[in-house]
């Protein structure tokens, strides 16, 4: 390796370290409410096209990912906006940092719900409580790098996570109120959150 070759090496080390110590502000409260307003639409979307769930885990689990999707595309797509206007030189590392936090959270639930629909689908009915627990490590794995007050987001989703767990299952297995109204709550009160935050405000600047 030759000295320039190092050196360029070592800023894009520094670029990367400066990144992941810094406050994350490319997460914009008007598309965390969007996702919330998604996760309603979810849980309508499923009481109309699996009405019998338990009897379809394989549909109610493609209906969840496909909002799952829509909800990080939109999420995506806004921090992608805006990382350049609050970050200037440092937005890619900054996205791409964001990124790698919340990506083992994600691919553990995806990974997990395949291997339970494949091996063990009675196991079904736990996927809503997983998936919410799942989301709660990946806020808390940022939430170094986000406004303090989203720990208050990374307890939602364990406590409801949790709760689906306890109560969500027998005859109120799969029910659409076990995702849709705890991603509606966390949702809100992430973009609330983020509102009130200095990151929410880059929108104003």
């Amino acid at each position: 390796m030759t000295d320039l070759d190092k050196a360029l090496a070592d800023i894009a080390e520094m670029r990367e370290r400066v990144a992941q110590s810094l406050e994350f502000h490319g997460y914009g409260p008007q598309a965390l409410a969007a996702t919330a307003i998604l996760a309603g639409a979810g849980g309508i979307t499923q009481i109309f096209l699996v009405p019998a769930p338990d009897a379809e885990p394989l549909a109610y689990f493609t209906v969840w990912t496909i909002v799952a999707a829509c909800a990080i595309a939109i999420i995506g797509v806004e921090a992608a906006r805006r990382v350049g206007r609050s970050h200037g030189g440092l937005g890619g590392e900054m996205l791409l940092s964001a990124a790698w936090r919340f990506a083992p959270a994600g691919l553990a639930g995806l990974l997990t719900s395949l291997v339970i629909l494949r091996h063990a689908p009675e196991a079904a009915w736990m996927l809503p409580g997983l998936w919410q627990i799942m989301l709660s490590l990946g806020v808390f794995a940022a939430a170094h790098s986000l406004p303090r007050a989203m720990i208050l987001v990374a307890a939602w989703y364990l406590l409801t996570g949790l709760a689906c767990l306890v109560y969500a299952s027998g005859p109120h297995a799969f029910s659409p109120f076990a995702m849709a109204l705890p991603f509606c709550g966390g949702q809100l009160l992430a973009a609330a959150v983020m509102g009130l935050s200095r990151g929410g405000d880059h929108d104003e600047e």
